[in-house]
């Protein structure tokens, strides 16, 4: 059996890598176009910024190590430029000598993946706007950081590389602003999740600049005007980094199916339109695996497992890739954020009908030192308290609860399952009753009738007219330091105590700093006959939220 491989980075250099423990005989051969194969795209950003010093920290395999541990033949600088399906042969050419020639093969694995892409406007590709995808991409950014010692960058795009290059360009020194068209940063989150990042990243220095697209790149004096749809930035270089394309010239001459996208289609063992072709990885369509809609996600994990899964398809094992859910996560200086499964927009545009809770949860035990809040988001399914999605902000702790929560979500679990996990616990590492648990606590009170909930973007449309009371349960010392325009103060110590002075006949609409103690208010007056409402994730997110729009008017 000869197989071969088109790209020899995540996808492809895990194909060869199972094809060889499933096949001793199998001759395998690698094609890459540059010249490092099975490296770590997601530590481009860290060697930048001085975190992983050296460059070979970067590459997890050489062509020689993947020949003398498996026995593959890896042709670096090889481009692939046709495949002859019908005579089951590639075209080649050797981009160090320029000589082209043809491979046959009985199975070929297509892990091509995807290419930054260049916004069509002027000045988009001068010498100082640089992309960040692969090694050589690396070293010509720190090399101009090197020969030019720049003061200042503009990043195009507030997404993961994006936002981790702000953060490592910030460490080599550099004056840092993120020009983001959305209203967020980090896409597969939702706005009122993003806000706690774009607090904690304004105050790391990074300028921000939301609602806004580029528009032109001028050369001024040897520095660049960033022109953008409102207003304009200066600086001494660019990077672009508002997202990857499939590359999948290669399949669409060879006649293989692609969808509008460009994404090249592929069943669930990881074969094209073509007999015997497989694809891999960033160049291929994917299933959601909540939603079941068609997606393009262009992850490392889901990358290698396709690897896997089409290597055991060649050799004749029924393995299936059962979708991606799109668990991620980033470092941000000390801040983490992370999600797993849907976001409430992606929910909605699903057309499921979901809803969400809000926590502001600690990392352990409050009495234990050390212990830091997280903002957690947890979609789920009306009526069935199906879970859809997580999202998280924080700093200790939010990578293991992220993790268990896309471990609930590939499982088919509910609200009521994440009751039931026995989590571990001990004061330095968690509460008893673990941010996890109390994400299903809080659904399990909505799914059973104990409580009603409101958001945050509910607030400002409750009416102030007197037909509903607005009632703030936080103690005196909170409420001194802000409320909500028209509610009332009543600590919830104190409501049993002042029940009396609340009508029967309207409807509360209570809150507390995060959405706990006004949950208590709320069974309190329910008992007593009261129609309650809590808002869910308090004056906290309410009030953060606010503060955030705040400051995308001041920034413009």
């Amino acid at each position: 059996m000869k197989v071969l491989i088109v790209g020899g980075v995540a996808g492809g250099a895990s194909a060869a890598a199972r094809l060889r423990r499933l096949d001793e005989k199998a001759e395998i051969i690698i094609f890459e176009r540059g010249e490092f194969i099975s490296f770590a795209n997601c530590g481009l950003p860290y060697h930048i910024g001085g975190v992983i010093e050296s460059r070979s920290d970067l590459v997890l395999q050489t062509p020689q190590s993947f020949k003398s541990r498996f026995n593959i033949d890896v042709r670096t600088f090889s481009l692939v430029t046709g495949i002859d399906t019908d005579k089951k042969c590639v075209s080649v050419k050797d981009l160090k000598s320029g000589a082209v020639y043809t491979e046959s093969y009985d199975s070929l694995i297509l892990s091509t993946g995807a290419e930054p892409v260049r916004p069509p406007v002027p000045g988009a590709d001068g010498d100082k706007v640089f992309t960040l995808r692969t090694i050589p991409d690396t070293l010509r950014i720190k090399q101009f950081i090197a020969d030019c010692a720049p003061k200042s960058a503009v990043i195009v795009g507030g997404g993961y590389i994006g936002v981790e290059m702000a953060e490592n360009l910030a460490f080599a020194g550099l004056d840092v602003a993120i020009v983001e068209r959305a209203d967020h940063l980090v896409a597969p989150l939702d706005y009122d999740i993003a806000v706690d990042l774009h607090h904690y990243i304004r105050s790391k220095g990074v300028k921000l600049v939301l609602n806004n697209g580029l528009a032109e790149i001028k050369e001024e004096g040897g520095q660049l005007a960033v022109m953008l749809e409102h207003g304009q930035l200066e600086a001494d270089f660019v990077i672009m980094a508002v997202g990857v394309k499939p590359d999948t010239a290669l399949a669409r001459e060879a006649g293989l199916a692609l969808n509008a996208r460009g994404c090249i289609l592929v069943d669930e063992a990881c074969k094209t339109s073509q007999p015997d072709i497989y694809a891999v990885g960033d160049a291929v369509e994917v299933v959601d695996f909540v939603s079941g809609q068609k997606s393009f996600v262009p992850l490392a994990g889901p990358a290698n497992r396709q690897g896997r899964i089409a290597a055991d398809a060649i050799c004749g094992l029924k393995s299936r890739y059962g979708g991606t859910q799109g668990s991620s996560i980033l470092k941000v200086f000390d801040m983490t954020v992370a999600c797993t499964g849907l976001s409430e927009a992606s929910a909605r545009k699903a057309g499921i009908d979901c809803d969400k809770v809000f926590l502001y949860a600690g990392s352990h035990a409050g009495y234990y030192p050390g212990a830091t809040n997280m903002s957690v988001k947890v979609l789920f399914e009306r009526g069935s308290g199906r879970l859809l999605g997580a999202q998280f902000a924080g700093y200790d702790g939010v990578d293991k609860r992220c993790d268990v929560m896309a471990t609930a979500i590939r499982l088919g679990a509910t609200a009521y399952d994440l009751t039931e996990l026995e989590l571990c616990y001990a004061p330095p590492y968690s509460s008893a009753k673990d941010p996890v648990n109390m994400a299903g606590f809080a659904i399990q009170n909505v799914l059973d009738g104990l409580v009603d909930s409101f958001h945050w973007h509910d607030v400002d449309d409750l009416p102030r007219d007197g037909s509903v009371t607005l009632l703030d349960v936080r103690t005196p010392g909170e409420t001194a330091r802000g409320m909500i325009d028209g509610f009332i103060a009543i600590p919830l110590d104190n409501l049993r105590a002042q029940l009396h002075e609340l009508n029967k006949d309207k409807p509360i609409y209570v809150h507390c700093q995060s959405g706990l103690r006004s949950y208590i208010a709320c069974r309190i007056l329910v008992g007593n006959g009261f129609k309650c409402y809590n808002l869910s994730g308090g004056y906290r997110l309410y009030n953060s939220i606010k503060r955030a729009r705040e400051m995308e008017i001041q920034h413009g």
